[in-house]
Protein backbone atom coordinates (compact mmCIF):
# COMPACT_ATOMS: atom_id res chain seq x y z
CA UNK A 1 0.00 0.00 0.00
CA UNK A 2 1.36 3.35 -1.11
CA UNK A 3 1.90 6.26 1.52
CA UNK A 4 -0.84 8.07 -0.31
CA UNK A 5 -3.38 5.38 0.03
CA UNK A 6 -2.56 5.13 3.81
CA UNK A 7 -3.21 8.65 4.07
CA UNK A 8 -7.33 9.67 3.73
CA UNK A 9 -5.71 13.38 4.80
CA UNK A 10 -3.82 13.35 1.48
CA UNK A 11 -6.81 11.49 -0.66
CA UNK A 12 -8.89 14.55 0.97
CA UNK A 13 -6.93 17.19 -0.21
CA UNK A 14 -5.71 16.17 -3.28
CA UNK A 15 -9.43 15.77 -4.36
CA UNK A 16 -10.20 19.39 -2.74
CA UNK A 17 -6.75 20.55 -4.52
CA UNK A 18 -7.43 18.83 -8.01
CA UNK A 19 -10.91 20.75 -8.30
CA UNK A 20 -9.16 24.07 -7.11
CA UNK A 21 -6.87 23.52 -9.92
CA UNK A 22 -9.28 23.33 -12.60
CA UNK A 23 -11.10 26.53 -11.79
CA UNK A 24 -7.76 27.73 -11.56
CA UNK A 25 -7.08 26.64 -15.11
CA UNK A 26 -10.17 27.85 -16.56
CA UNK A 27 -9.73 31.44 -14.93
CA UNK A 28 -6.67 31.70 -15.98
CA UNK A 29 -7.55 31.05 -20.10
CA UNK A 30 -10.51 33.35 -19.81
CA UNK A 31 -8.39 36.39 -17.77
CA UNK A 32 -6.08 36.54 -20.13
CA UNK A 33 -8.04 36.46 -23.03
CA UNK A 34 -9.96 39.11 -21.71
CA UNK A 35 -6.40 41.20 -21.01
CA UNK A 36 -5.15 40.22 -24.28
CA UNK A 37 -8.04 42.79 -25.68
CA UNK A 38 -7.36 45.84 -23.89
CA UNK A 39 -3.55 44.97 -23.21
CA UNK A 40 -2.30 48.37 -24.68
CA UNK A 41 -4.30 50.84 -22.73
CA UNK A 42 -4.86 51.22 -18.86
CA UNK A 43 -8.77 51.64 -19.09
CA UNK A 44 -11.31 50.48 -16.39
CA UNK A 45 -11.52 47.08 -18.10
CA UNK A 46 -7.88 46.52 -17.98
CA UNK A 47 -7.61 47.95 -14.45
CA UNK A 48 -10.53 45.52 -13.04
CA UNK A 49 -9.03 42.48 -14.18
CA UNK A 50 -5.96 43.08 -12.62
CA UNK A 51 -6.66 43.56 -9.36
CA UNK A 52 -9.60 40.55 -10.05
CA UNK A 53 -6.59 38.42 -10.53
CA UNK A 54 -4.88 39.20 -7.76
CA UNK A 55 -8.30 38.92 -5.86
CA UNK A 56 -9.28 35.80 -7.22
CA UNK A 57 -5.49 34.54 -6.30
CA UNK A 58 -6.31 35.37 -2.65
CA UNK A 59 -9.83 34.00 -2.67
CA UNK A 60 -8.49 30.22 -4.54
CA UNK A 61 -5.38 30.59 -1.74
CA UNK A 62 -7.65 30.44 1.07
CA UNK A 63 -9.49 27.96 -0.29
CA UNK A 64 -6.12 25.99 -0.89
CA UNK A 65 -5.35 26.64 2.96
CA UNK A 66 -8.27 25.23 4.24
CA UNK A 67 -8.19 22.31 2.13
CA UNK A 68 -4.56 21.49 3.40
CA UNK A 69 -4.83 22.09 6.77
CA UNK A 70 -5.43 18.01 6.53
CA UNK A 71 -2.09 17.49 4.85
CA UNK A 72 0.05 19.91 7.17
CA UNK A 73 0.08 22.82 8.07
CA UNK A 74 -0.74 25.58 5.18
CA UNK A 75 1.53 28.56 7.26
CA UNK A 76 2.80 29.33 3.65
CA UNK A 77 -0.31 29.26 2.12
CA UNK A 78 -1.67 32.33 4.50
CA UNK A 79 1.67 34.09 3.57
CA UNK A 80 0.38 33.78 0.12
CA UNK A 81 -3.00 35.38 1.18
CA UNK A 82 -1.54 38.42 2.30
CA UNK A 83 1.22 38.52 -0.33
CA UNK A 84 -1.53 39.09 -3.24
CA UNK A 85 -3.77 40.88 -0.56
CA UNK A 86 -0.91 43.60 -1.04
CA UNK A 87 -0.66 43.13 -4.30
CA UNK A 88 -4.23 43.78 -4.69
CA UNK A 89 -3.96 47.46 -3.77
CA UNK A 90 -0.72 47.43 -4.73
CA UNK A 91 -2.11 47.21 -8.50
CA UNK A 92 -4.85 49.57 -6.97
CA UNK A 93 -2.74 52.08 -6.56
CA UNK A 94 -0.28 51.66 -9.44
CA UNK A 95 -2.74 51.97 -12.00
CA UNK A 96 -2.91 55.85 -11.71
CA UNK A 97 0.60 55.98 -12.85
CA UNK A 98 0.28 54.08 -15.65
CA UNK A 99 1.43 50.38 -17.63
CA UNK A 100 5.25 50.65 -16.05
CA UNK A 101 4.49 50.93 -12.49
CA UNK A 102 1.54 47.99 -13.30
CA UNK A 103 4.27 46.26 -14.26
CA UNK A 104 6.77 46.81 -11.61
CA UNK A 105 4.22 45.88 -8.82
CA UNK A 106 3.26 42.68 -10.81
CA UNK A 107 6.69 41.62 -11.06
CA UNK A 108 7.69 41.84 -7.59
CA UNK A 109 4.39 39.89 -6.91
CA UNK A 110 4.84 37.49 -9.32
CA UNK A 111 8.46 36.49 -8.19
CA UNK A 112 7.31 36.80 -4.05
CA UNK A 113 4.29 34.30 -5.14
CA UNK A 114 6.43 32.25 -7.50
CA UNK A 115 9.11 31.87 -4.31
CA UNK A 116 5.86 30.75 -2.15
CA UNK A 117 4.81 28.27 -4.55
CA UNK A 118 8.02 26.85 -5.57
CA UNK A 119 8.28 25.95 -1.41
CA UNK A 120 4.84 24.36 -0.98
CA UNK A 121 5.46 22.44 -4.10
CA UNK A 122 8.67 21.05 -2.64
CA UNK A 123 6.56 20.64 0.48
CA UNK A 124 3.57 18.90 -1.17
CA UNK A 125 5.72 16.45 -3.23
CA UNK A 126 4.56 13.05 -0.96
CA UNK A 127 1.12 14.19 -2.33
CA UNK A 128 2.19 13.40 -5.74
CA UNK A 129 1.70 15.81 -8.70
CA UNK A 130 3.31 18.99 -7.66
CA UNK A 131 6.34 19.07 -9.87
CA UNK A 132 3.98 21.46 -12.61
CA UNK A 133 4.11 23.34 -9.51
CA UNK A 134 7.65 23.79 -8.42
CA UNK A 135 8.28 24.54 -12.19
CA UNK A 136 5.23 27.02 -12.33
CA UNK A 137 6.85 29.19 -9.04
CA UNK A 138 10.21 28.71 -10.72
CA UNK A 139 8.65 30.15 -13.81
CA UNK A 140 6.99 32.50 -11.75
CA UNK A 141 9.90 34.40 -10.73
CA UNK A 142 11.73 34.58 -13.44
CA UNK A 143 8.37 36.37 -15.47
CA UNK A 144 8.45 38.78 -12.21
CA UNK A 145 12.26 40.19 -13.49
CA UNK A 146 11.01 40.03 -16.89
CA UNK A 147 7.93 42.29 -15.84
CA UNK A 148 10.17 44.72 -13.96
CA UNK A 149 12.77 44.72 -16.64
CA UNK A 150 10.13 45.46 -19.27
CA UNK A 151 8.62 48.11 -17.25
CA UNK A 152 11.39 50.09 -18.84
CA UNK A 153 10.67 49.46 -21.91
CA UNK A 154 9.90 52.85 -24.97
CA UNK A 155 6.53 51.44 -25.04
CA UNK A 156 5.55 48.89 -22.28
CA UNK A 157 2.32 46.55 -22.16
CA UNK A 158 0.73 44.57 -20.64
CA UNK A 159 0.32 41.81 -23.09
CA UNK A 160 3.60 40.17 -21.27
CA UNK A 161 0.69 39.64 -18.24
CA UNK A 162 -1.95 38.06 -19.75
CA UNK A 163 0.41 35.86 -21.16
CA UNK A 164 1.84 35.30 -17.86
CA UNK A 165 -1.47 33.48 -16.64
CA UNK A 166 -1.66 31.10 -19.77
CA UNK A 167 1.56 28.79 -18.61
CA UNK A 168 0.60 29.03 -14.62
CA UNK A 169 -3.24 28.00 -16.05
CA UNK A 170 -1.60 25.08 -18.20
CA UNK A 171 0.67 24.24 -15.20
CA UNK A 172 -2.74 24.19 -12.64
CA UNK A 173 -4.35 22.03 -15.33
CA UNK A 174 -1.20 19.51 -15.41
CA UNK A 175 -1.66 19.20 -11.46
CA UNK A 176 -4.68 18.64 -11.29
CA UNK A 177 -4.50 15.68 -14.00
CA UNK A 178 -1.50 14.32 -11.49
CA UNK A 179 -3.94 14.86 -8.56
CA UNK A 180 -6.01 12.75 -9.75
CA UNK A 181 -4.38 9.40 -8.66
CA UNK A 182 -3.70 10.83 -5.11
CA UNK A 183 -7.17 12.13 -4.82
CA UNK A 184 -8.43 8.58 -5.95
CA UNK A 185 -6.28 6.90 -2.80
CA UNK A 186 -4.14 4.96 -5.50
Amino acid sequence: MSAIAASPGISRTASALRRLYFVRFAFAVAWALALFTTAAHLGPLAVTLLVLYTLFDVAAAVVDARASRAAGSPALLYANIAISLVAAAGVAVACASGIPAVLRVWGVWAIVAGLVQLVVGVTRRAMGGQWPMIVSGGISVLAGAFFVAGASAAAPTLANAAGYAIPGGVFFLISALRLGRAAKGA
